[in-house]
């Protein structure tokens, strides 16, 4: 079991993950059914109209960008954070894969070239290629929705971050 301390949005619960610091303060344990369920909850709300802030992240017309978790860079475990993270990802895009089919991760540096030579990139596929460097996405089946799970960890001061992003803008 991966035990490294994160700040995210969801706190209690039975761990099977790291404990949950959210500032100064202890606020539980993030585990894969707590981000599994998130990520349920943002398939069926409805879409904001307007660009801002939700209980788990951003969101705009059409997407919301939750952070689920973020490495604490000050563990014991040192270097290895944004690898715990990653490690983190993998067990969540294991059983996103087992419910809706195994995917390979999509490199966002092609989204990121397009935008940079003046292609317009629409959100919220934008901002999730300019914050982390590939991606596991599903149609997620039934819903018109596509999810995605990433991980943001491009500035060594900042701890990486375990994002989902649900959005009815297909990725193509």
């Amino acid at each position: 079991m991966l035990w490294w301390r994160v700040r995210g949005a969801f706190g209690g619960g039975t761990p099977d993950a790291p404990p949950i610091v959210s500032g100064a303060g202890f606020t539980g344990f993030m585990n894969i059914a707590r981000c599994l369920d998130t990520i349920d909850r943002l398939c069926s709300r409805p879409f904001p109209a307007e660009h801002g802030r939700s209980d788990v992240g951003r969101e705009g017309p059409g997407y919301y960008i939750a952070e689920l978790g973020a490495a604490d860079p000050d563990c014991e475990h040192g270097e290895r954070t944004a690898e715990d993270v990653e490690a983190f990802r993998e067990g969540i895009a294991q059983r996103l894969n087992e419910r809706w089919g195994a995917n390979p991760l999509w490199g966002m540096l092609t989204l990121r070239v397009r935008g940079e030579r003046g292609e317009e990139i629409p959100e919220p596929w934008a901002s999730i290629s300019a914050m982390a460097d590939d991606l596991y996405v599903w149609e997620a089946t039934g819903t018109g929705r596509w999810v995605a799970l990433g991980v943001a960890d491009g500035d060594e001061t900042d701890p990486a971050r375990l994002l989902a992003v649900v959005t009815e803008v297909d990725p193509e």
